[in-house]
């Protein structure tokens, strides 16, 4: 699906585009990551935003 900007909430909400400055900001400010750190768990887990949520996490513990 493509990121449709006249249409705000739904899916685009599950969905993480490192590709757009205002996400790759938006998504790193909430996860307490740098944009370097959001790239690289989009690149291992794949775009779904609980996926990437999922792997900070595991591996802020460690």
């Amino acid at each position: 699906m493509s990121d449709d900007k006249t249409k705000p909430g739904g899916q685009d909400r599950t969905r993480i585009n490192v590709n757009e400055d205002y996400e790759l900001r938006d998504w790193s400010k909430k996860f307490n990551v740098s944009p370097e750190q959001l790239k690289a768990a989009v690149q291992a887990v794949g775009t779904s935003a609980a996926a990437v949520e999922q792997h900070l996490k595991q591996s802020q513990k460690g």
